[in-house]
Order: structure tokens, then sequence, then C-alpha cells
């Protein structure tokens, strides 16, 4: 199950390469992952139908009891057949439906294909943290679907409003998840199901707080306005993830939990009383709709709102009805789905306003989406039809009564949807009498553009919608189609050209009509679900079977089927009835509330964030030390015992600490800021002197790297900046010098508190002990490695998102790739080269010999011929040490971190010494390349801990004998600081890149404008 899900996310890393490869032909293979899902789920189908269920745990985490737990029953079998084959169908559909040159494919692709493994890991899921997961995964990943055409505003629109939706439902369920797993005293979901906390009020919060994600993610009422917004994705986006993938999502968590939670207060009153009022409200909206695929998506939300009323219903008979008709909804919605592809693509529309004869021109087409179609009305011998049958005879008489409007509504919008497709235009069919004035001609068809864009929207709604259809209509015009004008009903035949697109289509229609008859092979798989449900009391267990005789679900689906051919047959003046009564969109409304939300940040960062950095670093200090100080007042942790604190061990700790201070104080009255900036580096390199004299050479050597990279970032920042500091008025001064003064005295002395208030023994022992078990001895790089390898790897993703976002704000154009070389260079890594060929005089015709390859890019007085020849000489032999200090760390000073600064400071030579041209001569390569590898090594190195030894990070030695170097070993936590050391390294880079290459391109640019203006 694991390799599986594994499978997706790898083949959607290759996405890109074989959309580069093959074009539009790679979703075929990365319908692999998919197919290769439904077919192992059809291969396990008769042994879960027969009960028994599968399980896969892999322990990645053991010491903090964090373990990948999956679990194959019979619910989860059904989704997975769902995501797996619909995924597979709509991915092969996809290589018929764009084009080799879409902008976006491969990210699209990928994007795609990693969604259908998130979902089959949500299905599978045992464990609720590792659910959530995967249930946040699939948010994001609808986000970057839904916002494909990220040029389009409605689509940037649609995609945040379903980001923010469903966002906000999942951190309620997080939350209900953890209060959940907290009251059973397990986050096994298998066991929580099992054994259920007693009722009490957390419990009833907790089911709240995990219906409020469960409804959001299916769209349930209030939460259904995202829904029709995401119909701006492509079309196979909306088929899969709104029809069979995402929006069950939240069904299968409602009926995951019912059978243990359905007797609970709140859960029927949410599940069967929001889920019957969204069925009633999307399927009336559905009947106003004019664009073919917005009808789909309101009756989407209306039959999401019917399955998550028999699922939380909390009967057998009634779960049952549930499971077999989501089984049927996937199929006959995802057929429908792919239909308006269809449609949309050859006619270049989907309003069905102006849409004709499509019955005649293209039979197939309309057979297939009649075939669908039957299926979701409830006709016989199609599956819809006795998965209705079973829901009509499991609910109650007021939940039934509005089921029953519910399948009317359905009938109507279905017919609606079907003869607006393919009978004569809606144009026609809504002419006026003879005698009256003729109709206006209707507007375009609002493709990809979500609702919300009439009077009642804002006026960048209206403005947005109004751009989109000129830009349609210009598109449209040049299409060719019959007609003289672009609002004549189209006749243009959309054939199902090509095997990608009709083999979809007719398999999901065909699914539908097949299993309909043989509806009683499914009962063993959709009964094991069900039984797991209790009976209600005195209620007969249902079977799945196409006709049981004339009774009371026959009679009332009679009468939905007639009510729903009576509304359709008075559309027009329901429609305009439902126009008069309309309350202001949903699209609207969200767009007011984000505009609300940008106005009171804008008005909040006004107030706060006034460019100062003086201001906020005032701010900060103040409360920290305000809230620290109140904390020691009332805590008053200074009575421990120990007597008063050490001041110093002999004389030379007590000399340089004075230095220190006294360099301190001197900083702090400097007004020039390179003297500031090289005093504060004397307390540094004084605080490293302090760690010699402790006995930490790691410390020190860390602590002198670290401090002079500090102070050549330092000093490339200076360059843009005065030589002195701003005058201030005394009074501010004086604050500045109380505040810093309280800060560090209360720094200091949390320090000393916080050493003298131990009461456990410290854990030198255990570290030593642990160290020489491994048999080595650097303690401090053991530490760092491999037994808090965990927290190293967050630092150096941290050290790595910080120094990209910070050397990003400074270019102004792309960052990615290499440094340019010097125009006039020889090729890369010459030392010995001749003088620019444009240099004028006679100097240029005796070749000049430079000790660094760029040198001569540098104005004369820039350059320094010692400078040059000391970073020549010392260049290589820098980067030597660095490796040194890499491999040497076990049982020397030295790490990762430590050589990789060592080596960025061989870069900073070569670039003070030669500028931007030479640090592009020193360093070939694109920072985020080392950025990126570093990570990928180290995470790399920790999956491998857990494929090969017993969780993440798990160290491993190999031990061999090799030729010429005799017994050696290799360990994975060597390999692991090699990571680190890349990562390092590339932060250098970026820092150099950033802070000096670009800062030294803008200071030129800024010097020719000058120029250009004297």
């Amino acid at each position: 199950m694991l390799g599986l899900i594994v499978g997706h996310f790898v083949l959607a890393g290759f996405a890109g390469v074989f959309t580069r490869w093959w074009g539009r032909r790679a979703f075929l293979v990365l319908a692999a992952a998919p197919a290769a899902t439904a077919v192992w789920a059809a291969l396990q189908w008769n042994a879960v139908a027969d009960g028994r269920v599968r399980e896969q745990t892999w322990h990645w985490a053991p010491a903090l009891d964090l373990e990948i737990a999956l679990r194959l029953d019979a619910l989860s079998l059904l989704l997975a057949v769902l995501a797996g084959g619909v995924g597979a169908l709509v991915l092969v559909y996809c290589a018929g439906y764009f084009r080799d040159d879409e902008p976006g494919l491969g990210g699209f692709a990928g994007t795609l294909t990693a969604f259908a493994g998130a979902m089959l890991g949500l299905v599978l899921a045992d464990d609720l943290m590792l659910l959530y997961v995967f249930w946040e995964l699939t948010t994001v990943l609808s986000f970057l679907l839904i916002g494909h055409s990220a040029e389009k505003k409605a689509n940037r629109r649609s995609a945040l409003q379903a980001l923010v939706v469903t966002t906000a439902g999942g951190l309620a369920m997080l939350v209900g998840l953890l209060l959940l797993g907290h009251l059973a005293g397990t986050y096994r979901l298998s066991a929580l199901i099992a054994h259920p906390p007693a009722t009490g009020p957390a419990v009833r919060v907790a089911l709240v707080l995990v219906l409020a994600g469960a409804l959001s993610k299916s769209a349930v009422w209030p939460f259904s306005l995202w829904l029709p917004g995401a119909m701006a994705a492509p079309t196979p986006v909306s088929a899969y993830l709104h029809a069979a993938a995402m929006v069950k999502a939240g069904v299968y968590l409602v009926a995951r939990l019912s059978p243990a939670f359905a007797p609970v207060g709140p859960w029927r009153a949410l599940t069967v009383g929001l889920g019957l009022a969204t069925m009633l409200l999307g399927g009336w909206r559905a009947l106003r709709e004019f664009d073919l695929k917005r009808i789909l998506a309101y009756g989407t939300v209306s039959q999401l709102g019917f399955l998550t009323a028999l699922v939380g219903t909390g009967s057998h008979n009634a779960a049952l009805a549930g499971v077999t008709l989501l089984f049927a909804h996937a199929l006959f919605k995802a057929a429908l789905f792919l239909v308006v592809g269809a449609v949309d693509q050859t006619t270049g529309t989907r309003d069905i306003r102006r849409l004709s004869g499509l019955a005649r021109t293209s039979p197939l087409l309309c057979a297939a989406a009649t075939l669908a179609a039957a299926s979701m009305t409830g006709l016989p011998p199609f599956l819809g039809f006795p998965a209705k049958e079973a829901a009509f005879d499991a609910l109650t008489p007021l939940p039934l009564s509005l089921s029953v409007l519910g399948s009317a509504l359905t009938v109507a919008y279905t017919l609606r949807f079907l003869w607006g497709a393919f009978g004569p235009s809606e144009a026609v069919r809504e002419a006026p009498s003879s005698g009256s004035e003729p109709p206006a001609a209707p507007p375009p068809a609002a493709a990809d553009v979500p609702e919300g864009t009439g009077r009642d929207a804002p006026a960048d709604l209206r403005a947005d919608r109004a751009a989109t259809d000129a830009q349609e209509q210009a598109a449209r015009s040049s299409r060719r189609y019959p007609g003289p004008g672009p609002t004549r009903p189209r006749t243009a035949s959309p054939h199902l050209k090509g095997w990608e697109k009709a083999v979809p289509v007719g398999t999901l229609a065909l699914a539908g009509t097949v299993l309909g008859p043989y509806v009683t092979h499914l009962e063993p798989l959709l009964g094991q679900y069900a039984h797991s449900v209790p009976e209600a009391d005195g209620a007969t267990p249902y079977h799945l079977a196409l006709w049981h005789g004339w009774g009371t679900p026959l009679a009332l689906s009679l009468v939905a089927w007639a009510l729903g051919a009576a509304l359709f047959a008075a559309n027009t003046p329901l429609i305009r009835l439902a126009r008069k009564t309309a309350l202001p969109t949903a699209e609207a409304a969200f767009a007011r509330m984000i505009r609300g939300t940008e106005w009171f940040a804008l008005q909040l960062t006004g107030t706060v964030q006034r460019g100062s950095l003086a201001v906020y670093l005032t701010t900060a200090l103040l409360v920290f030390t305000g809230t620290e100080s109140y904390a020691l007042v009332h805590d008053a942790p200074w009575h421990t015992p120990g007597g008063g604190p050490r001041l110093a061990d002999d004389a030379a700790q007590a000399a340089v600490a004075v230095a220190v201070m006294a360099a301190a104080v001197l900083c702090v009255t400097a007004r020039l800021r390179m003297k500031a900036v090289v005093l504060a580096g004397t307390t540094g390199y004084g605080t490293a002197v302090l760690f010699v004299l402790q006995g930490a050479p790691d410390l020190a050597l860390t602590q002198f790297t670290v401090e002079t990279a500090s102070i050549v970032v330092f000093v490339l920042v200076l360059r843009r900046l005065p030589a002195r500091f701003p005058r201030t008025a005394p009074r501010r001064r004086a604050a500045n010098y109380a505040v810093g003064a309280a800060a560090g005295a209360l720094v200091a002395g949390l320090t000393y508190l916080t050493a003298a208030a131990r009461r456990a023994s410290d854990a030198r022992a255990a570290l030593i002990e642990a160290t020489e078990h491994d048999g080595v001895k650097n303690v401090v790089a053991t530490i760092l490695v491999d037994l808090r390898a965990w927290d190293t790897m967050g630092e150096s993703a941290v050290l790595a998102v910080a120094a990209v976002g910070v050397t990003s704000l400074l270019f102004l154009r792309r960052r990615a790739g290499s440094l340019p070389r010097a125009a006039d260079g020889e090729e890369p890594g010459t030392v010995w080269r001749a003088g620019p060929r444009e240099a004028p005089g006679p100097a240029s015709l005796a070749p000049e010999r430079t000790w660094l390859s760029a040198s001569g890019t540098l104005a004369q007085e820039r350059r320094s011929v010692v400078f040059e020849v000391v970073a020549r000489l010392t260049f290589h032999p820098i980067l030597v040490l660095s490796l040194y200090l890499l491999f040497s760390a076990e049982n020397l000073p030295g790490g990762g971190f430590t050589a990789g600064l060592v080596a960025g400071l061989a870069l900073v030579v070569r670039y003070l010494a030669g500028g931007r041209y030479e640090l592009a001569a020193a360093a070939p390569v694109d920072a985020g390349f080392l950025l990126g590898a570093g990570l990928v090594v180290s995470v790399g190195t920790g999956l491998g801990g857990l494929v090969f030894g017993r969780a993440v990070l798990d160290a491993g030695t190999y031990h061999a004998r090799l030729p010429l170097f005799g017994s050696v070993h290799l360990a994975s936590p060597v390999l692991f600081d090699f990571g680190v050391y890349l990562l390092v390294l590339g932060v250098v880079l970026d820092v150099l890149r950033g802070l000096g290459a670009e800062i030294d391109l803008q200071i030129e640019r800024d010097g020719r404008e000058e120029r250009e203006v004297t």
C-alpha cells in the first residue's frame, strides 16, 4: 500500500521531464500509477468482501511513537477503486484534452498525479495525524489545480476561495481529531471506532469540529460556495476532484466515523439536517444556471448533501444506500464532466442558450451523456436506480419527503442539462410568442468564470467578467463556427476524436449501465461496511437488487420522476422566479470579505509597521523584557542552592571578558558604521577566545567562522548605507541605551539562572557514553549529526529558507542560474590570461598576466596585487582545509557547518579580490543547486535510516577494505554532515550573489545613469 502511494509521488516528480519528452502523451505514462492502484484494489476485492482486512505499519520514529499506519477494509477499498480507476481514466482523457504547447503542462500533470496519490493515502490512512496530513495535501494540490491558468483573475480568485474554505475547515478538524485521540487514548482510527470515548461535552465539541472539516471538504452548506467557483479549473480537474475524489473525502470521513459517533447528540442534526438542506438548495440553484459545467457543479453540491445525509444517519440500510450511491455518483458525474469538456473544446461554449443540435451531429457523445444522466436520475436499469431505491427504503418520514423533493430537482436539472446540451438552443426554446419583441441575444458563456459578476457583484468582479467575455468573444469569432455571429447557436459537432477521450467517457458511462443489473455482486463488499453500522430497532436488513417489486420506494421514485419532469416543463417561469428571489451570490460575498480583510490588514500594517528598524527592535525588546521580568518576579527562580555566580576561572578569562565588554561599550558609542561593525566583531571574536580558554574548540571554531562571515555580510551591506549613523536626539539615545542595557542584563541573568536552577543531573555522562559507543571522540559533532540530527535538519531547512528569502528581496531579475562570466575573459578556469582586448594604448599590445581570472574586469583603483596573490595562493588550501574539517569531525574539531563556512570564506576571498566575475569563475554553479543538493542529501540520509535501519536518521556504518587505503568505514552521519556542508556553502554563495554581486550590479547601473544624466 505504501509503495503505491509513493509511486504516485515518484511519477509526479518526473512529470515535467515526461511532458518535455512526450508532450501530452506523458499523461498516458502517469496514468500507470492510479491504474496500478485500481488493479491492485480489484485483486483485493473478494478477500475484503469476505471480511479480511489488510494492514501495513511503518514505525518511522519509534522514540516519538510516530508511524505510518495504513489499513484496507471495505470502505477504503471502495474509495481506492474510485481514486485509482477514475484517476487513471481522467489522466488518459488529459492526453486528448490538452495540447503539447499547453503552458505549465508539466506542473499540471505532476500535481494531478500527486493528488491521486494523496487521495489514496487519505482513504488508506489508519492514523488520525496521517489522515490529516493527506487531507491538507489534497487541499494544497487542489488549490494548484484550480489555479492552473494563473494568468486569469477568475482562476486565482476561485483557487483562493477553495483554499480558504477547506483550509479553515481542516484546521478545525485537526483540533477535533486531537481531542478525539486524546479522549480515546489512541490515534489509531480503527481503534477509535472500535472503542470510542465516553460521550461527554468534550466529545461533542470534538465531533462538531471534525464535521466542520468534513462538511467544508464536501461542499455541504454553509460551505458549498467554493465548489461552483472551482469550475474555473480545467474540465479533467472537475471530473476527478469534484466528482470522484476530493469532494468525496468529507463523505468518506463522515462514513468512517458514523458507526461509532452517529448516536452522539450533534451528529445526526448536522449531517442529516445540513445534508438535506444542501440537497434542496443545490438542486434549486442548478435550475437557474445556463453554463453546463455549473449545472453539474450545483448538481454535485446537491448530491453531496444527499450522500452526507445517508452516511450520517447511522443505520445499516442508510449506510448501504450511501456507499452504493457514492459509487454510482462518481461514475456518472465524472462521465458528464468529461462530456462537457468535449462540448466546450469543440464548440467553444458551455452556454445552453448557444448550443443546438448536438444530438444529431454527435450521437455517440449524446448517447454517453444520456446513459450517465439516466443513472443520475435513478432510472432503471442503471446503478443509480437501486442506490436511490435503497435510500428511500432507509430514511424516516421527514428526511424521506425532503429526499424525494431533492430527487425531483435532480431529475429537473438533469433534463435541463441534456436538453440544453443536445436539444434545440435555449434561446429558441425561450423565444416569446408571435407579435412580441424578439429576444435579446444571450450573453456569451461564462467559461471558467465563477458566478458573482451580476449587478449584485463588486465592481472589480464585473470588470473582470467583462474583460473575460471580450477575450472569449474575440477568440471565438476567429474559430469559423457556423453562423454569421458569435451569439448564434452552435451546431459544431463535438465528436470524441481520439481514443484518449472516447475510452474514459465510454467506460464511465457504460460502468454505471452494466453495474445496475449486477448490483447484487457489489453487495458483499458494500455490505461489509454496512454491517459495521448498527441496525435500527425493528428494521429489516436491506439487500441490493435491481428490482424489489412494486412498493413504496418505487412509488416514490415515480413521484420524483413525474415531479422532476413537471419542474423541467415549467423551467422558464421557475428561472424567472429563482432570479427574482435570488440573494447576493456567495462569490460576491466572498469577494467583499477578502476586500475587507485586505483593508483591515492594510490599516493595521500602516499603524504598527512604519519602516523603522529601531522601532521594531525596541518594541520586541520591550515586550520580551516585560514578560520575562514578570515571570522572574512571579516565580522567583533565583532561590537555588549552590551559592552565587562564579565570575571567572582564571585571570585570562577575566582579561578577555573585560576586553569584550570594553568593545561592546565602544560599539554603542561609535558614530561610524564601519567602526561599529569592527567592534561588534571584536566582541564575537572575544567570545570565541573564551570558548578556547574553556576547552571547547568546536564551539570556538564555529564562533570564529560565523563571526568572520557576519563581518563580511555587514561590510557588503554598508556599501549602500551612509558612512555615519544619523544623529538622534539625546532623549531617544538615552532610551535606546536603557532598553538595550535592560535586555542585555535580562539575557545574562536568564543564562545564569538557567544553569544554576538545574535540579537533575546534566547529560554530559550520557552523551559521552553514547559517543564512545559509536567509536568516535567528538561529542559535539556526534550530537549534531547523530544524537540530535532532527534538530540539525530543521535548523538547516530554516537557514536555507531564510537565506533564500533575504537575498531574493535584492534581485530585480530572475535569480536562477549561475553568475554571468566576464565578457572579455578566456575560457573558464584560466588564471594566466591576456588582458582586455578593448584596453586602449600600447599596453593592450602586450599580454597582461594576472593572478586571478577576472581581476582585469575591476577598475585599476579597486585592484590590489597583494590581495590577488594572497587570494590565489590561499583559495585551494582553504578548500582542502574545509574538507579536512568535514571528514575529521568524528574525532577532531570540525563538522559540516564549520567546514561549509570555511569553504564559503574561500569564495569570499576570491570575490573581494576579483569582484563578481571572479566569484562566477570560482563558483560556476547555482547557489540554489547547492542548497537543494544539501537538503536532498540530508533528507535522503534520514530516509535511508528508515529504509535500512529502524527509524528516520538511524545511523549506520559500512566497513570495507580498499586497495592502498586498507580498512575503511563509511558512516551515515558523515554523509548527513556532507549535506549540511553543501547547504551552508550554498547559503554563503547565495549571500555573496545577493549582497555582493547583485549590489555591485546595482551600483554600476546607478553609476551609468548618473553619467548619462551629467
